[in-house]
């Protein structure tokens, strides 16, 4: 088999990991689901990728690009203030955890992170370093990374309640629109609306 082919397959398998994820959940990716969807043997998929971690891994590493380009796009150009550009990051966090729940749920599983196979510096410490860097632009009374840390782990949390129903129950929100806006203000201090 060429190298172009072996390229090509390698690429095809995370391609139907990816479609399978957005579709059924990070549940439904097992090796043999994906080598029936990629029309190839159920053992094809250990030639390129030698344990089930390392196929899933590189799964994530595409939802992390994924959301790396979306903050990008609304972040990027660095014109607005610190703070809108915080709020744009966090609302794109947030629209991409709960419109792709089962990549969001597999970028995040202890053991991908864990194992080092999700290359963890190239993929999700730009993005917090990101945020890190505008909050210490926001609050320079403060440890940037830790307040960026309270406030990533905010986010997580209002995604994971959110996805569960909780929280539009309990805060009786229509939208996260709402929750948004209090954990920017208690995390970078209230601004005047």
């Amino acid at each position: 088999m060429s190298e172009k082919d072996t390229g090509g397959l390698r690429e095809r398998l995370v391609e139907v990991g990816v479609e399978l994820v957005a579709r059924e959940g990070a549940q439904a990716l097992t090796l043999r689901e994906i080598a029936r969807r990629a029309g190839v043997s159920h053992g094809a998929p250990r030639r390129y990728f030698p344990t089930h971690l390392d196929l899933l891994s590189a799964i994530a590493r595409r939802g992390f690009g994924d959301l790396a380009r979306r903050v990008a796009a609304v972040t990027g150009d660095g014109t607005a203030d610190p703070r809108t550009r915080i709020a744009a990051l966090a609302r794109v966090y947030l629209e991409f955890a709960l419109g792709d729940r089962g990549m969001y749920e597999l970028m995040f599983r202890h053991d991908l992170l864990e194992s080092g196979r999700l290359g963890l510096r190239d993929t999700s410490l730009p993005l917090f370093g990101l945020l890190a860097d505008l909050v210490g632009q926001v609050r320079t009374d403060a440890d940037p990374r830790l307040v960026a840390g309270a406030l990533w782990a905010n986010l997580h949390g209002i995604a994971q309640l959110w996805s569960w129903g909780s929280l539009q129950l309990a805060a009786d929100a229509q939208d996260f629109e709402p929750l948004l806006a209090a954990a920017l203000d208690a995390h970078l201090g209230a601004v005047q609306r």
